[in-house]
């Protein structure tokens, strides 16, 4: 073997690196909605947590990435521990499909329907697909050139690197090497340290099955080496689990004893077996899809065997990390870092803390609003502590929205960073409208005002239309919806007509003598923080709107709904105006001036 075989050698490990990389990320960012959908399944069912690993894994390809991803979720409260760990042991079996892959590069024989299903044979016409595809096409045709371009490079790193090795079945040196590895022990740190180095089980198997072209690899020799890959992958999750809470440091151990463990059990049974009946094929030498047999066999029953003992490792776990005498509460983390690494579910993840923080804005809001009538120490406490959690919340999600705008993500996901990035602040302004709320609600209290009671019929029906606008934003934030969202703005509109008809009849009862100067003071507050935040849920619902539709131009957005004839804008404006009318008041000499249908 020379220095340029060498040279060829560390090429094929660059692209079969890059390939798998690539291909992963492609395949997650194209099927980033989904993969969210199948994270939202998380349950405390065992099996279905075992399935959704396999599923996650068979996506990203990488069952250290899902594990990091697991230690992100406990680290931010969304999963349990023992929800992880059958997770964990899902991503463990769906890390072989990856071997399967590869293993069809060894397939031989002279018909055409088993060359086409060598891999070698087509996946140079994927990758001419894929590169036409990601140069021309748009989207999503991008996204699938690029999975289709990372499995061409992939394969071709394969090949690469099992002819730079094949000269290695001549060298003595590495026969004898090989040798050495029929030793369980020495096999399992090989492959443990292999793997660790990588970062990836995925990859050291390839690199293995590559391996196998040079006629070194005997099944006795490969056996321990993928026991110890398994165990080299854990380290991924280690490293990730620094910082974390106690719980997600729990799960990188959970990683790292069911593969321990069961690299223990499967070696026991296995050299067991083999000196009782003696496994023919043990001094055989291997191939590709001797190599995934192996590898799926072992997390198969490794899995079977574990799964019903999930609660022990549990346990072992909270004994490896315990809780001290000091700890009251585990702190969960908003939005994990962790969950970067797959950046459609860190969007996801992002999406629901903004749901949170709306939810959050909306409570509050609503209980201000109610300490204007009846004052309530308790809830004006409480409203205040949830406007600095609003405050907190839009400080971690706008950070952590900055550091995924620096991601590779799909058009969906960048369109849902970029709501969440335009609508932030103005749910936080709506939670400092409700603490302005709390304030005049107090001065209410403090100086004794008395509303008449036809100041508390205008207020009332102000007051509806207001829970209404930010009820109707709220949930068409939540869900995504911008048809709801396409609403709002008729309904600001009629509350901007109800603020200015609130005034005039105040007027014209002050003029009366019917209502006093000080419940003016405290009225033109009132109404201030109901204009406004009607503007803000306006704000949001055109956020939504003009991203969805890929621009953002606010001015053009109202100018064309409020004065380009718009029939549904005027139909909705004249329905919302119909639901909140003010009675008849004989104070004013007109009811009072209807607001302009705009």
């Amino acid at each position: 073997m020379t220095i340029f075989n060498v040279f060829t050698l560390m090429g094929g490990i660059a692209m079969f690196l890059y390939g798998m990389d690539l291909m992963g990320k492609a395949l997650e960012q194209t099927a980033g909605s989904k993969l969210q959908g199948i994270l939202s399944t998380m349950t405390s069912s065992p099996i279905r947590g075992l399935l959704l690993g396999m599923a996650v894994t068979a996506v990203i390809q990488s069952s250290g990435a899902t594990t990091v991803m697991a230690v992100g979720f406990v680290n931010s409260g969304l999963m349990e521990l023992h929800q992880a760990i059958s997770v964990i042991m899902g991503a463990n079996v769906g890390t072989t499909v990856t071997g399967w892959l590869l293993s069809l590069s060894g397939l031989e024989g002279d018909s055409f329907i088993t060359q086409m299903m060598n891999p070698n044979a087509w996946s140079p016409i994927l990758g001419f697909i894929g590169i036409w595809m990601y140069m021309i096409g748009k989207d999503r045709k991008r996204g699938v050139g690029k999975i289709m371009l990372g499995f061409a490079i992939l394969m071709a790193g394969m090949n690469t690197m099992s002819h730079a090795m094949s000269p290695l079945a001549d060298e003595p040196w590495f026969m004898d090497l090989f040798l050495s590895f029929k030793n369980p022990i020495l096999g399992v740190i090989a492959g443990a340290v292999l793997t660790a180095v990588l970062q990836s089980s995925s990859a050291s198997v390839g690199i293995l099955q590559a391996l196998t072209s040079t006629g070194a690899v005997t099944y006795s020799a490969a056996v321990p080496i993928i026991m110890g890959q398994n165990i080299g992958t854990t380290v991924t999750a280690l490293i990730s689990s620094a910082g974390a809470n106690k719980n997600a440091k729990r799960t990188a151990f959970v990683h790292l004893y069911f593969n321990l463990i069961g690299t223990i059990i499967f070696l026991c049974g296995f050299y067991g077996l083999n000196a009782l009946i003696g496994f023919s094929f043990f001094a055989d030498t291997a191939n590709t899809f001797g190599i995934a047999i192996v590898h799926t066999v072992f997390n198969v029953v490794t899995t079977a065997i574990l799964l019903p003992f999930n609660r022990v490792l549990e346990k072992l776990a909270i004994l490896t990390v315990p809780d001290s005498p000091a700890d009251t509460k585990q702190e969960n983390t908003l939005l994990d870092d962790r969950l970067l690494t797959t950046p459609s579910v860190a969007v996801g993840r992002a999406m629901l803390t903004g749901s949170d923080m709306a939810e959050i804005c909306r409570t509050a809001l609503l209980q201000a609003m109610s300490t204007t009538r009846v004052w309530n120490d308790a809830i004006a406490d409480e409203v205040l502590r949830k406007e600095d959690a609003v405050d907190h919340y839009e400080d971690v999600l706008g950070t952590y929205l900055v550091k995924l705008s620096a991601k590779h993500l799909s058009v969906d996901d960048n369109r849902t960073v970029n709501t969440l990035l335009h609508t932030i602040g103005d749910f936080e302004r709506v939670s400092d409208h409700a603490v302005n709320l709390i304030k005049t609600a107090e001065e209410i209290r403090d100086k004794s005002i008395k509303f008449s009671d036809e100041a508390l019929g205008d207020l009332s029906v102000l007051e509806a239309a207001v829970q209404d606008i930010v009820n109707r934003t709220v949930d068409a934030f939540q869900k995504g919806d911008t048809y709801a969202a396409k609403k709002i703005e008729p309904l600001e509109q009629v509350v901007d007509g109800l603020v200015r008809e609130v005034k005039s009849r105040h007027i014209a009862r002050l003029q009366a003598g019917a209502c006093t100067i000080e419940y003016g003071f405290v009225l033109d507050d009132l109404l201030t923080n109901y204009e406004r935040i009607a503007d803000h849920c306006s704000n949001i619902a055109v956020a939504m709107i003009e991203v969805a539709a890929d621009k953002f131009d606010t001015h053009e957005y109202l100018n064309t709904v409020k004065h380009g004839d718009d029939v549904k804008f005027e139909r909705r404006y004249e329905k919302y105006r119909g639901r909140y009318t003010f009675p008849p008041e004989a104070y004013s000499e007109s009811s009072a001036e209807a607001p302009d249908s705009k």
